[in-house]
Order: C-alpha cells, then structure tokens, then sequence
C-alpha cells in the first residue's frame, strides 16, 4: 500500500518581535498576565514591506531549492484568509514566484483549522489521482496587522503573530506517514468572530474605517463563551481520540501533540484531559497564534528540537472559528 507522508518542513519569520512587555504597553494588561495567562513571551510582526504570500513564499524557498521545482505537482494555500488583497488568489502568486511551472495551484481555507485539514486533502488527492507524486503546503499568516489592541472584545486575540511555514508531502515518503483525521464543526458559531466591515454585507466606507470595523471582533464575547466553553475542549479530545482509533491506534499511543497556540489555561486543559505531560507537546509561546500554521510550524520546531523519533506518533490538531475542530495522525519513521 502507499505511503504518503510529510518529506519536508520549513518555516520563516519576520524580524520584527513584540515582545510581553510592548504588548503590555499596548494594550494596559500586566505583563505578567500576558506571560502567564495568554501564554505569550513574544510574538514576530512583519512590517508594512512583507504579506502572507511573501512569507509563504519564504517559508516554501528551502523545499524547492532541496527537491527542485520540477518535482513539484501540486500548491495548496492554507494559510490566513488576510492576505495581501481581498478576493485574490495568492496561490498562483506562490507558484510564479517559486518557479513551479509544472505545478497547478489552488487555496483552501477554514481560518485557524487549516493545516489538520489541509494534510488530510494533500493525502486523499495523491492516494486518488495517480499522476500527483508532491504537493506543497504553503501558509503565511499577517493577522497581527487586523488586531485592534484597543478593543476587549477581541482580547483573546492579541496573540496573533506572522510567519510562514511549508510543508511538501509526497507519495512513498521515507520519513513520515499521513494517517486518519478527524473534524469536527459546529456552525452555531458562524457569527460570533469575523471582521465587520469589507465584505458584501457592510461594504468598505468613510464609516466603516472611522469606525474601526475593519479589524477583527467579537461580537457578544460572554455569549461565545458561555456556548463554546462546554464543548471546545470536548471537541479538541474527541477529534484527536477519533483520528488515532481511524488510525488503529490510541492516546496511549501518542508521542506528540501539535495544537495550535490558546491561553495556557486551556493548553493545559487539554493536556489534562489526554492524559499528556507538557513535554509530549509543543507550546508555541514565544511565536503566539498564526492563524492555520501553528501546528506544522510545532512540527517543524519538534524535528528542529530533536523531540521525533522512530515510530513516534504525533497529532497535528487546531480550531478555527465558525467553529471547526481538526486533527491528522502523523507517523515519524525519521529524517532523510
């Protein structure tokens, strides 16, 4: 049977840092509660030279020169729906720029769930169409740029960092295995976080911009909570339990988690509820949230940290609003 797997892994960050204590200045919270409870030392900004699909495109340049633009099939963007403009494919930028000519190119997007998702629609295409041998994941994230520091209601969003990060999976890969995924979504939760202003409902206007409705929010913060705490962490351990039975396997199994960036409380939350020592996961609290890259950006960090061996199993796992709870099954045979 054919293995598909995760051949190779990249990731680029901006120079630019914020650090706990700029983001205490910004925003009036203690610094210490920005370390302790958002989980956050710093975070990289991208300054007004570089967008998602640069970082992307950065991010992607270490595979391409390793393996060659002519073994490439396939692009697929997952990253930040916040790119460099509004109904516009940054995909097809990628490619160019990379010199994928052989390459078609295309974009899914799901917000902060895109990677889990991602790995699972890279697996089923090659396994279904013969002729696709590599597809590269690219995903960049500027999402810091569409934070109001100013606005509590986005507060759990403060956060949002940049980067980019790549991953090519390949047909018969000899260092690791895409397994079973498991999702989840719930669409009661639709309306709770979006930008407001700059789509077909609330077109962009003198208004919208001195009204500062061109960032993101949330619109009744209590009301999300009160619905979204009873099931979040439910939904995180039910994905991850479900695509490891997919994958003949258990939590018992579980080598390590890749989640996306929350506060520690729920970090540990979820840790707790798995059973699972903070060591057999990655945090990512000096980077925060990049939108759908945190996990394969925690994948590359682990590889980077010596932290994968042979045999070992590692979920990738995230939540992006809407709501969508992802996980895929990764088996680590070992580096090339």
């Amino acid at each position: 049977m054919t293995k598909i797997g995760i051949e190779a892994t990249s990731t680029f960050f901006p120079a630019g840092i914020e650090s706990a204590s700029l983001l205490a200045n910004k925003t009036g919270i203690p610094e210490n509660i920005i370390t302790d409870k958002f989980g956050l030392y710093e975070k990289h900004v991208a300054d007004e030279t570089m967008h998602a699909s640069d970082m992307a495109i950065e991010a992607a340049r270490p595979i391409v020169d390793q393996y060659g633009p002519d073994t490439i099939d396939v692009v697929i963007y997952f990253g930040s729906p916040h790119k460099d403009y509004y109904v516009w494919t940054c995909a097809s930028k990628i490619q160019h720029e990379l010199g994928l000519k052989k390459a078609y190119a295309f974009e899914i997007m799901n917000v902060s769930s895109g990677f889990p998702v991602a790995l699972k629609v890279a697996k089923d295409m090659i396994k279904a169409d013969h002729t696709i041998q590599s597809i590269l994941l690219v995903g960049g994230c500027k999402e810091s740029q569409i934070v109001d520091y100013t606005n509590p209601r986005s507060r759990f969003m403060f956060n949002f960092g940049d980067g980019g990060c790549a991953a090519l999976i390949k047909r018969d890969s000899l260092v690791s295995e895409i397994l079973e995924s498991a999702i989840i979504t719930d669409g009661s939760f639709h309306q709770d976080v979006r930008i407001p202003a700059g789509g077909s409902k609330n077109f962009a206007s003198h208004e919208t911009v001195e009204q500062r409705k061109h960032y993101i929010d949330v619109h009744n913060p209590a009301d999300m909570k009160e619905r979204l705490d009873p099931v979040s962490i439910p939904n995180f351990e039910k994905v991850i339990r479900k695509s490891l039975q997919k994958s003949g396997l258990s939590s018992e199994n579980l080598s390590l988690l890749l989640p996306l960036h929350t506060k520690r409380s729920m970090f540990n939350q979820l840790l707790s509820s798995l059973d699972l020592p903070e060591e057999k996961a990655i945090y990512l609290d000096h980077h925060g949230h990049m939108s759908s890259l945190d996990p394969c950006v925690g994948l590359h960090l682990a590889q980077e940290q010596g932290r994968l061996s042979h045999g070992d199993i590692a979920v990738a796992v995230s939540a992006g609003t809407g709501y969508t709870w992802a996980a895929t099954v990764i088996k680590w045979m070992g580096t090339k």
